[in-house]
């Protein structure tokens, strides 16, 4: 009798430490199955909306970058990634304009703060720029602001133009139909253009 206890015994240790390890990889398998699951487009877009909700960024600028990408066909991993970039872009854009002591009058202006970011404008251009400039002609100057540098000129140049152009509507006007009509003939459209819904006052 002692003799079966003996190799029962010796059978069973082996399997007993395979338990463990057996836990072990199945725990593995169900973290990496969660963490794909989170890192699914669908999720990785619905937590870029939430941290935008967040940060009080309108609703529709996250909304049109996600119908504009599947309008065109593009891929959910790169809408996901897209939006992503997007959200920090309007987060940083938000953050610059608190610093300046103003507020978006709508939407596209704070879109054209991040478009002005993202092309290379620093946060002090834009923070001074939105300092100085008229609330009603604050998102035209800052979006020809970008243009200028999307065209090549340095930031101080290009904000020294823009600034020098802040006196008037019509010089503002002036400045950006210049700016625009040098895009276009590179086939590109103006910062204005694409944000639509702000004007020129």
């Amino acid at each position: 009798m002692t003799r079966i206890k003996s190799k029962f015994f010796v059978m069973m240790v082996p399997a007993l430490l395979l338990v463990p390890a057996a836990i072990s990889a199945q725990s593995a398998e169900a973290n990496a199955a969660a963490n794909a699951q989170a890192r699914a487009p669908q999720a990785r877009i619905d937590a870029a909306i939430a941290a935008a909700a967040r940060a009080e960024i309108p609703a529709e600028l996250i909304e049109s970058k996600i119908a504009e990408g599947r309008a065109k066909g593009v891929a959910e991993e790169r809408i996901a990634a897209a939006v992503e970039a997007r959200v920090a872009g309007l987060v940083r854009a938000s953050e610059a304009m608190k610093r300046a002591n103003v507020e978006a009058r709508s939407a596209g202006e704070l879109s054209v703060t991040a478009d002005a970011l993202e092309a290379g404008v620093s946060e002090d251009a834009v923070i001074r720029i939105s300092r100085d400039a008229p609330s009603e002609r604050r998102a035209v100057a800052v979006a020809v602001l970008a243009d200028l540098v999307r065209l090549g000129h340095p930031v101080d140049h290009a904000f020294a133009r823009v600034n020098g152009a802040l006196s008037s509507g019509a010089a503002m006007a002036s400045l950006h139909a210049e700016v625009a009509s040098q895009l276009r003939l590179g086939g590109l459209r103006s910062t204005l253009d694409a944000a639509g819904g702000v004007r020129i006052r």
